[in-house]
């Protein structure tokens, strides 16, 4: 087993630079060191949990309220930084306010926490487990709960994936306490509507935070991360547990079929919150690259760190022989994984991580894989700075598949603050293109997605 994060903190979910700062704020003109790319016009967004009253023994980093952290970017200049609360039932009633609209079809009590981005024209705040997505406005304040216009039937997940030909957005997504024996493809046209539905059986409910897709395939994660009644029945607040007896295997559904088309392949035990891409080969195979954990909510039930590290693996399935056969590309910690958008589905050279370290005085820098060659490069933003999910935007009129910014937040854990960076993803030696101080700390989070004004 790999070595997990040491912490002596009675919850390290609420300690140092995960413990949330529950209050707004709204800057303008922020001091931009460097030169920000001009190209750049939009929005930088990354959400996370910031819990408004959380209780230290039982508190899991993935239940806190979410909160929208934005930076403006325009002609070089970082116009704005705003953080926001996502709206939720929970919100509204803290602040004596009525429950925000829209249909809240499970009646759950909490927003968003742990994606953002923008489709169909408008900027949606994402979570899994059964949670509707709630719209924003530019500026980051709560629309409502938006169910697609009225054409999702149920749950939604943080981690949709979008199709770099059709730009449509697929999703797998579960509902615990609603859906105990099935999961859900959902696939969102181009106009924002749910054009289509396929209810997936599995034996028990675990959790399925991700998926993969190629040109061919819906690939469906079935792990061994399951409801845990023992501890619903004691109200903890996060229902999962590690399962081991349940299995692991991953199911393939032709993109156009259904469950009945699905083939399904045992795969080793393990845990992956995140993918980094998949893609069909030639021979019939499907290639996957993940970041794979031996365990996930053994011990620790408060959060992901306590048990294992994950690390990057490719995995070989064949489809014909329903086996897999896997390497290890890098043994570091290595997490939220991204890549060019365009190659999602599609055979690919480069993916980038970023690397949570054991020693937070040590930092957590950016990796740069090239899957051809084998070659990595690493960012080292410094000791005691650790850097979030590295966000591929692409270089105006370049089509090569590096041509790109990283963009993401780094954490000072020194000086308790927060910079916006630009790395140029073609050349990681050339250190920051450029950096923009925030006005306050931003604790650690989740996902976000660079979301451009055209």
């Amino acid at each position: 087993m790999s070595e997990a994060i040491a912490n002596d903190e009675p919850n390290r979910y609420l300690a140092g630079n995960y413990a949330p700062i529950q209050h707004e704020t709204t800057a303008f003109d922020l001091p931009v060191t460097g030169e920000l790319p001009l190209e750049l016009c939009g929005r930088y967004l990354r959400t996370g949990p910031d819990p408004i009253n959380p209780e230290p023994n039982s508190h899991h980093w993935f239940i806190g309220d979410g909160m929208v952290h934005g930076i403006r970017l325009e002609d070089g200049k970082a116009d704005w930084y705003r953080n926001r609360y996502v709206g939720s039932t929970n919100l509204s009633k803290s602040r004596g306010q009525p429950d925000i609209p829209g249909p809240n079809w499970n009646d759950n009590p909490s927003g968003p926490n742990t994606n953002v981005g923008g489709f169909a024209g408008k900027t949606w705040a994402m979570v899994e487990a059964g949670g509707c997505p709630v719209e924003l406005d530019y500026e980051l304040e709560t629309v409502g709960r938006n169910n697609f216009e009225g054409t999702l039937p149920g749950a939604f997940t943080a981690h949709p994936k979008i199709d770099p030909d059709t730009k449509e957005m697929h999703a797998m997504v579960y509902a615990w306490a609603q859906w105990m024996d099935h999961v859900q493809y959902v696939v969102v046209g181009t106009n924002g509507k749910v054009r289509k539905t396929v209810d997936v059986p599995l034996p028990g409910m675990s959790m399925m935070h991700d998926m993969s897709m190629t040109e061919k395939y819906i690939v469906i994660y079935d792990q061994p991360v399951t409801v845990n009644f023992d501890g619903v029945a004691a109200g903890a607040p996060f229902p999962m547990s590690w399962n081991p007896d349940y299995g692991n295997r991953l199911g393939f559904m032709p993109r156009e079929g259904d469950a009945n088309d699905i083939i399904w392949v045992d795969v080793p035990l393990g845990y992956c919150f995140h993918p980094m891409n998949a893609y069909d080969c030639d021979n019939g195979d499907v290639i996957l690259d993940l970041c794979i954990y031996d365990k996930m909510f053994d011990q620790d039930h408060l959060g992901p760190f306590g048990d294992s590290q994950s690390r990057l693996e490719r995995w070989t399935v064949s489809l014909a022989n329903r086996s897999v056969s896997t390497s290890v590309i890098d043994t570091r910690f290595n997490e939220f994984p991204r890549i060019r958008g365009a190659m999602t589905g599609k055979s690919y050279r480069y993916g980038y991580c970023a690397s949570p370290s054991t020693d937070s005085a040590a930092g957590w820098p950016t990796i740069k894989y090239d899957l051809q060659t084998g070659s990595q490069v690493t960012f080292d933003h410094g000791a005691g700075r650790a850097a979030g999910e590295p966000v591929f935007v692409g270089k105006s009129g370049r089509s090569e598949e590096d041509a790109g910014w990283l963009v993401t937040f780094v954490h000072d854990l020194g000086k308790k603050s927060t910079e916006f960076v630009v790395m140029d993803a073609e050349d990681l030696d050339r250190g920051y293109v450029a950096s923009v101080a925030l006005p306050q700390r931003v604790p650690f989070g989740f996902h976000g997605n660079w979301v451009p004004d055209k």
